[in-house]
């Protein structure tokens, strides 16, 4: 068996992504993919033993990649308002910066893919976001409430702002380009939103 090229292994997960992203899962095959590698079918399986293996190869070493942009910097001991902005600033540069791996990670979210890629997610930001949770509350910064709500209230605006700035345009369809002034206006909405 060859021994794997370190290069070779970066062009096909790089081409992989801009693949999964440009055709989704179903268009997704080994053979598009060497070819867009420029390599032989047979070079990818020395890396893989089938696209599924690929893919969650792929998928679960980039959501640790992006999830350890995200932790960045961020202490849970820090105060609520500090902790949060930390995350947004973080979860914005993740984004803004790796565009096609984010795209390609919301592609995973729903898709047959989901549980075994996102199991990960889970794992690595359980017990740091966890535990700043555990302190806001004890604290008394925010009120208890369900995990998804937390979620919901505090990153889903980010997202929506992210994805308006990735697709170039506004819900109305207007030209849109994510600034620090909507960015951090946004995030003053949503710390308002949490005090009690």
């Amino acid at each position: 068996m060859r021994a794997r090229d370190i290069n070779k292994v970066e062009l096909v997960k790089q081409k992989a992504i801009e693949l999964l992203v440009e055709v989704g899962f179903e268009g997704f095959t080994m053979n598009k993919l060497a070819k867009a590698c420029r390599i032989s079918v047979a070079t990818l399986y020395i890396y893989y033993k089938d696209k599924d293996d690929l893919i969650l190869n792929i998928g679960t070493e980039e959501v640790h990649r992006m999830s350890a942009i995200m932790l960045e910097d961020f202490d849970p001991e820090s105060s609520f308002a500090e902790g949060l902005r930390q995350q947004w600033k973080n979860r914005a540069k993740c984004i803004l910066e790796n565009p096609l791996t984010a795209q390609m990670i919301e592609q995973l979210r729903s898709s047959t893919y989901q549980e075994k890629i996102f199991e990960t997610f889970g794992e690595i930001f359980k017990e740091p976001l966890g535990k700043f949770m555990h302190n806001a509350i004890e604290r008394g910064e925010i009120a208890a409430m369900p995990l998804e709500t937390y979620w919901s209230v505090a990153f889903g605006p980010l997202y929506s702002l992210l994805r308006f700035h990735n697709e170039g345009k506004s819900l109305s369809g207007k030209p849109f380009v994510l600034t620090d002034e909507v960015l951090w206006s946004a995030f003053d909405l949503v710390l308002k939103g949490f005090k009690k």
